[in-house]
């Protein structure tokens, strides 16, 4: 090799070496950062649950929990807004340990006890499990948290509710989640507005669902049984409305409107096999019951007792389980299938309904105050008599 050749040589490695370092250092740049961006917290790098959320600033963040069993004896404390706490699914398991009667997790504002309407806004749980046992308090209590907002989360075993949103008045959704087996309410909410509780899961709570004095329930297509009491109890509520549910097998009544509702829809539900009634209209006014589907409702499938008035009730079909050419699906011993009672209620118009099969009348008065301005037109009955004949 020349000396020319040899000086070229080094030179071209040189070159070489010096074009590789610098697209090195170019890959190991950091990119510009984000203004305002905060890092999402990993829990994992903490000691505990709680000092992962004490690790939010007050102006809220992200904290993503591992996979895992995490047992605790006092409830997680969280008081900050903007706050989103996600899990891996239900490999996140939060486990209640606790046996004096306290919450796996309260949401509330740090002001709340010396300011009892002090709020919080924005906290979503995602994606994560929660249980109890039957000496424990709630699952999640949220105490005046506006826009509250729970998704893909299960909650279950708890001694109290498995939720409790008390107060938690703006905008609170309730979506895509699991409530089983808890001692009290699936869900309980207390003076809430304008509610989303859509898509979720009930199993074997004592009810599935109580919303009371609050405004603008909107339920829709949950699927709830097995309960070892109510399904869904509505108390001095107005302009709500429940549709699209699968409720079956209720020890106690699938719907219950109590205390002074009004202006509530309950509409395209499947309401099956209850033993203590489907609909259970106590004190509620200016109702529709509309295109329901009662099927084997053992008892009163759906009564208007003497504190209510003014109730359409229009295409649903009161039905037991014939499927055709003169057969029953179910046994002798489970064929029971109820129509509507009227209990001294008044402005009542009955409507479109096919009533088919009943062990009970289609409609029956009870009660010593007679029905008051009963319509009852365009009605069909088939193998059922009826205390009320047809309007003229």
């Amino acid at each position: 090799m020349t000396r020319t050749h040899f000086i070229s040589s080094v030179v071209l490695a040189v070159l070489v070496v010096l074009i590789w370092k610098s697209a090195d250092s170019i890959s190991q740049e950091k990119p510009a950062g984000l203004p305002g961006a905060r890092p999402a917290i990993d829990a994992a790098q903490y000691p505990s649950l709680q000092a992962a959320i004490d690790a939010l600033p007050a102006s809220g963040g992200e904290i993503r929990l591992p996979a895992g069993t995490f047992e605790i004896s006092v409830p997680l404390l969280i008081t900050q807004e903007d706050v989103l706490i996600e899990g891996a699914g239900t490999a996140t398991h939060i486990k209640n340990v606790n046996q004096a009667g306290q919450p796996a997790i309260v949401i509330q504002s740090p002001s709340l006890a010396e300011n009892p309407r002090a709020t919080r806004w924005r906290v979503q749980l995602e994606n994560l499990r929660v249980t109890g046992n039957e000496k424990s308090g709630h699952g999640i209590l949220a105490r005046r948290i506006d826009e509250f907002f729970l998704h893909g989360v299960t909650v279950s075993y708890h001694g109290g509710d498995g939720v409790r949103l008390d107060n938690c008045y703006e905008d609170p959704r309730i979506c895509d989640s699991l409530f089983t087996y808890n001692k009290a309410c699936g869900v309980n909410l207390i003076g809430c507005h304008d509610i989303v509780v859509v898509g979720n899961q009930f199993e074997e709570n004592l009810d599935a669902l109580r919303c009371a004095d609050s405004f603008n329930l909107c339920m829709t297509g949950n699927n709830l049984d097995d309960h070892l009491r109510d399904g869904v109890v509505i108390e001095n509520t107005y302009g709500s409305v429940v549709s699209g549910n699968m409720i079956e097998e209720c020890n106690g009544r699938a719907i219950v409107l109590d205390r002074d509702c009004y202006g509530i829809t309950l509409s395209a539900n499947v309401i099956a096999h209850e033993v203590q009634g489907g609909i259970d209209l106590i004190d509620a006014h200016g109702c529709a019951v509309s295109a329901n589907t009662f099927t084997i409702v053992k008892k009163d499938a759906l009564r208007i007792g003497p504190a209510s008035s003014r109730i359409t009730v229009a295409g649903n079909n009161f039905s037991s389980s014939h499927i055709g050419d003169g057969v029953d699906k179910r046994g002798e011993s489970d064929r029971s299938a109820a129509g509507i009672v009227l209990a001294g209620t008044s402005d009542i118009a009955i409507s479109g309904n096919l009533f088919s099969g009943l062990s009970t009348k289609a409609v029956a008065l009870e009660g010593d105050k007679p029905a008051a301005r009963v319509s009852f037109t365009g009605n069909l009955l088939t193998d059922v008599t009826s205390d009320v004949s047809p309007t003229p």
